[in-house]
């Protein structure tokens, strides 16, 4: 079996985070060219308050937005070890955020359910089990959206009545999404 994402050395930079394949070529995990995106996925599931998870902290970029938007609580869920103590530094002050350690996938039993989930989660393992899980994480109507890197009005997580909402991009070359359409899923419980 393959070094797994979390086993990866991550290079930091101001617009990017990535690390180096066997061949010396950059895997990019994010890049600020997804600032209006993150900011679209956060203003959804914060549109009825309450308790919000993000699954996946990334840059921090969906974090700060989900704050703009004063959550009851903030429940992030990361699981490589050098995102954590990035995400723990931008966490301290902010008295309702929790950083909680590890795969999401294996803290299901920690988390509560939520009126709000975001899922960006680099290398996951488990995102073919995010549609199922949904339904023991969200509370009633919970808003819950997903990085989807689909090029059309359709999705990877097999959920009924999804709503898309088509923006133009225009990302620099990057090793995740080439595309000038986004399709960012809504899904209301």
């Amino acid at each position: 079996m393959g070094e797994s994402f979390i086993d990866k050395e991550l290079i930091f930079e101001e617009d990017k985070i990535y690390f180096l394949d066997s061949s010396g070529e950059q895997k990019h995990v994010m890049m600020s060219w997804e600032d209006s995106l993150m900011k679209k996925h956060a203003d959804y599931i914060c549109q009825n308050g309450g308790d919000i998870l993000e699954l996946g902290f990334g840059m921090g970029i969906a974090a700060d937005y989900i704050q703009a938007n004063n959550p009851a609580s903030h429940t992030i869920v990361e699981n490589h070890p050098q995102v954590i103590e990035k995400a723990k530094a931008w966490a301290v002050g902010k008295t309702n955020v929790t950083i909680v350690e590890g795969d999401w996938f294996n803290k299901l039993s920690e988390l509560s359910t939520y009126d709000g989930i975001f899922a960006d989660t680099y290398g996951d393992e488990h995102l073919d089990e995010f549609a199922v899980s949904l339904t023991t994480l969200a509370k009633p109507n919970a808003l819950t959206t997903w990085w989807n890197n689909v090029d059309s009005a359709s999705s990877f997580v097999e959920l009924e009545n999804i709503e898309y909402e088509e923006i133009s991009v225009n990302p620099p070359t990057n090793s995740y999404f080439n595309h000038t359409k986004y399709y960012l899923p809504k899904k209301q419980f």
